[in-house]
């Protein structure tokens, strides 16, 4: 007889992990059977492996989740080393294999949803606090939703799955209105089951302020493409104001001080990372270092990624550009010391910019001085910001204003909020809705460079490709120039192909058009 549990698509009998607030190992966090959820340290258990499916290397943990996302201006790689998969979709030339990468961006968000489907089904069974219960339960919901959101943003149609099914279940790929409605359902639940805070001890779950933000920004992507449902423009403006209201959260006084901090005022939902519990973080330190530099322990970087040529010349004059961007490569020489040179000069490998912001961590990335390089870590204990307070306020800024025709006084202080701690001036007074929105994406693009995925997610919700690629140096690894030059192809290249592995597991379904 067959067992029945919420057996997915590829790899989701895979063990499960526990342990990503705790970071120790729960046996009863990685069994699925309804059995199991007795108590409510059961449930917390279970809810724990879901945060722990994300922190993995399959998931989150490092820049190969943002594969299907080097389309975007502020993501290029290497022309050559092993960066196969980065540089074909940097190329707007990716395929279904990928070197491998795409995978993680599949099957990371579907073995959470396999785990979150397991809790909402069977969380009645469990005896204890009712609002313990219900706050576990909320954040299966909770993180179901941000699952979803992740696929059908990078691969579009996939199946709703929402219940256990059978083993050899192959269940089709569902509309993409349909994805989101179960999103929208599941952050509503999510905002009524969730409590504002958590102690310190519970750092890095979700709470109903990480739920109306995630809402929100799923209601201004449904105002894009491919919904295109601007009736959606007061609502994300609406869970947007849900945050900013309460005060809760503010902007730290220095940028850069966001990414070599953890769990700050601004992070409103961050991912947690943990060396020491086999869960690091492997975004920073040498992942965004150039393969040129050399630390004096004889450690090198990775030169997984960096920001195209344009979208650092073009970046603002101003505090925020200078903590974001790279631009001096140090050279370790025979005796031992460093020659600085510029990221252009001859003498570079890449000639590129770098990232400055992901270099240090928490202090365990890259250990420097301004003349040399201690150190390099490619494993760091940084917490992964999903959701901080600046893009609240930019959501607000561009939504309420498209909503009502013309931005706001509230509209443009939630901006300015942005660019003043950038080291910017306010903006424009007087501008159209729509030269506030492009004004605001741009604003959004500086102030979120080279994280997450969200540059590259308001290029597809706006249809920005041809734009972008105008705007690209020649540089930059070649897009072929079928693509480079037909807008046809442009715009098959908003969606990522669904995973080889995945189309073989599932032969009735269709490949995106493209691939």
């Amino acid at each position: 007889m067959k067992r029945k549990h919420i057996i997915l698509i590829a790899g989701l009998a895979a063990t499960l992990f526990a342990g990503c607030q705790k970071l120790t190992e729960d046996p009863k966090g990685s069994l699925t059977p309804g059995t199991y959820f007795k108590t409510v340290s059961d449930l917390d258990a279970a809810v724990t492996s879901i945060y722990t499916q994300l922190s993995a290397d399959a998931a989150y943990a490092n820049i190969s989740n943002s594969t299907p996302c080097f389309g975007s201006d502020d993501l290029c790689t290497d022309p050559g080393l092993n960066k196969l998969g980065f540089r074909i979709f940097d190329e707007l030339n990716g395929n279904s294999d990928a070197d491998g990468r795409l995978s993680n961006t599949w099957e990371g968000p579907w073995k959470a949803i396999y785990q979150a489907n397991n809790i909402i089904a069977n969380y009645e069974k469990v005896q204890g606090d009712a609002d313990a219960i219900k706050h576990s339960v909320g954040q299966a919901y909770f993180l179901r939703g941000f699952c979803y959101y992740m696929l059908v943003r990078t691969f579009g149609a996939v199946p709703v799955i929402d219940k256990p099914l059978d083993v050899d279940a192959r269940p089709a790929r569902d509309e993409v209105s349909k994805v989101y409605d179960l999103i929208v359902s599941d952050l509503k639940t999510a905002n009524d089951f969730l409590p504002p805070s958590w102690s310190d001890k519970e750092i890095g779950k979700a709470t109903s302020y990480a739920s109306h933000a995630l809402l929100a920004e799923v209601y201004l992507t449904m105002a894009g493409w491919p919904l295109n449902k601007p009736e959606n423009y007061a609502l994300a403006a609406a869970e947007s104001q849900t945050v900013i209201k309460d005060n809760k959260y503010d902007l730290l006084g220095d940028y850069l001080q966001v990414f070599q901090t953890n769990n700050t005022v601004e992070s409103v939902f961050a991912l947690q990372f943990s060396v020491s519990g086999n869960v690091p973080q492997r975004t920073y330190g040498s992942s965004c270092m150039p393969i040129d530099e050399i630390a004096l322990s004889g450690a090198s970087g990775w030169d997984d990624f960096y920001p195209e040529i344009n979208f650092y010349l073009n970046a603002p004059k101003c505090k925020r550009s200078d903590e974001t961007f790279y631009t001096t490569i140090k050279l370790l020489q025979a005796d031992r010391t460093y020659k600085l040179v510029p990221w252009n000069s001859p003498e570079t490998h890449a000639g590129h910019p770098y990232y400055k912001k992901f270099r240090l961590g928490v202090g365990d990335g890259i250990t420097e001085t301004a003349t040399s390089i201690i150190n390099a870590n490619p494993s760091t204990n940084k917490a992964l910001d999903i959701i901080r307070f600046p893009m609240v306020l930019l959501n607000y800024a561009e939504a309420s204003a498209m909503a009502a025709g013309a931005p706001s006084a509230d509209a443009y202080h939630a901006v300015n909020r942005v660019r003043n701690r950038a080291g910017l001036p306010d903006l424009q007074a007087g501008l159209s809705a729509a030269a506030f929105r492009d004004s605001v994406v741009n604003e959004r693009a500086y102030e979120f460079a080279g994280e997450f995925g969200i540059r590259w997610f308001d290029i597809v919700r706006l249809q920005l490709l041809p734009k972008i690629v105008a705007a690209r140096s020649d540089l930059e690894n070649p897009i072929p120039d079928a693509t480079k030059n037909n807008p046809t192809v442009l715009a098959q290249k908003y969606l990522a192909p669904i995973p080889t592995n995945e189309m073989q597991r599932n032969p009735q379904w269709t490949q995106n058009p493209g691939y």
